[in-house]
This record gives structure tokens, C-alpha cells and sequence, in this order.
């Protein structure tokens, strides 16, 4: 709780992966990746509840070794390779609000971001309530700056690649770029039915440094988080 606000932790960790096959159960560091963001939410000194929202009762059980709750299982309609992660969250509010168990904020934790701290968790929800702000959404500098980007014609031609303004500048010259990283998204959730989502003109950035902005989504960023975390020596 943070200013007698009440703030549900909602993790979510559907079965299905097309890209990194039961990723949100994947051995990172001798325990299930789906663990690190549950351990990160309970170091928080503000969280109230941390919830999985699952579809799978393997998940299920893995997240209750480690300490979650998981009243119940995701309905399918809203667990395949097209589902929403935006709908797990307004189906996990929409069951405690039916059970009279009601939260101020919520907090989405994605499983595939085990870089994150509870110290991350924590300031962003103090940023929120100093900004006066409606929403929170992590960001990192992105690696490389997109004015440096463009479509390609079918001939392949960089005749006109991009803009000559920018041509002969080099990378310290170009204007900082960010992107969100997928780590942390929090907002009240009278703003959150109001908006249908995070993001919005009551929403503000909390910046994070990339080597805790990896999003595990692929075999290959599964394998460079290992090689990061390896050479961290694995926190305990």
C-alpha cells in the first residue's frame, strides 16, 4: 500500500509461445524465469497482492511455490497467440471487483523481464503520485537512433534512404530516442477503464537503463540474458 492506496501486482503467463516455447517457465538461473518478477513484486515495500494470470495450471502451481496467488485461470478466448494482455488485466480486475475485492492501482509485470528490481517497482509507483500522474510506462534509450532507419525500395536503392540533413552527422550529434521496454506499466484503475489501456495523455515515462530493459521474447534473447546474468554472477 502506498498513501492508503491499494495496489494489485498482476503478472501475466499464458501457456502458449510461438516464438520461445514455454518461455515463462524457461530454467534462467536455476529457477523458472516466471519466478524472478514474483520475487521482485514481493521486495516491493508497496504491493499489496501479486496475481498470475495464467491459463495453465502447470503456471499455476509454479507461481504458488514461489508465493503468488492464482484464484483463478485465464478463459481461453482470452489466452491464445491473439489474445490482448490489456483483456488479462481488465479479467483480473473484473474478478475481484466481483468478489468485492477492490484495488486502487495496478501494476503489469511482464515474466520475460527478470532485469528489473523491486527498486524500479517501487519508484515508479513514488513517480506516479509525484508527477501527479495518471499512468506509468517504463522506457529505455533506443540502441539506435531511427533517424538512421527507412523502408527500402525493391531495387534496393538508398538513393533516397534519408533525409541529407542528417546524412554527414554523426551518431553523439542526433537527438535521444526512447522506446518502451515492456518492464513495468502502472496506473489507477479508474484511469485504466476510462482509457482501455496504459498509455495516454495522463501517462509518464519511467526511464531504465538497457541492460535492465532485455525483453526475453526469443531463443536469442533468452541465451543474451543468460550470458548478461552470467556475467552478474546470477543474483541470489
Amino acid at each position: 500500500m502506498y498513501k492508503n492506496k491499494r495496489i494489485l501486482a498482476l503478472i501475466p503467463a499464458r501457456s502458449g509461445s510461438k516464438g520461445l516455447p514455454g518461455k515463462n517457465i524457461l530454467s534462467f538461473c536455476g529457477k523458472p524465469l516466471l519466478a524472478w518478477s514474483i520475487e521482485q513484486a514481493k521486495k516491493s515495500k508497496f504491493i499489496d497482492t501479486i496475481v498470475v494470470s495464467t491459463d495453465s495450471e502447470k503456471i499455476a502451481g509454479i507461481a504458488r511455490k514461489f508465493s503468488a496467488e492464482t484464484p483463478f485461470l485465464r478463459p481461453n478466448k482470452i489466452s491464445g497467440s491473439s489474445a490482448k494482455t490489456i483483456d488479462a488485466v481488465f479479467h483480473a480486475i473484473n474478478f475481484f471487483d466481483g468478489k468485492g475485492c477492490t484495488f486502487d492501482f495496478v501494476m503489469l509485470l511482464q515474466p520475460t523481464s527478470p532485469f528489473r528490481t523491486e527498486q524500479d517497482i517501487d519508484e515508479a509507483i513514488q513517480l506516479l503520485f509525484n508527477k501527479k500522474a495518471k499512468a506509468i510506462i517504463s522506457v529505455c534509450k533506443v540502441e539506435h537512433s531511427p533517424l538512421w532507419s527507412a523502408t527500402l525500395p525493391k531495387s534496393l536503392s538508398m538513393k533516397e534512404f534519408f533525409n541529407s540533413d542528417i546524412s554527414n552527422k554523426n551518431r553523439q550529434s542526433l537527438p535521444d530516442f526512447y522506446r518502451i521496454n515492456g518492464v513495468i506499466y502502472f496506473c489507477s484503475i479508474n484511469y485504466l477503464r476510462k482509457n482501455r489501456g496504459f498509455l495516454g495523455s495522463g501517462a509518464v515515462a519511467y526511464l531504465m537503463p538497457q541492460e535492465r530493459s532485455i525483453d526475453i521474447d526469443t531463443r536469442l534473447d533468452f541465451e543474451f540474458a543468460k550470458f548478461l546474468a552470467g556475467k552478474r554472477k546470477c543474483r541470489k
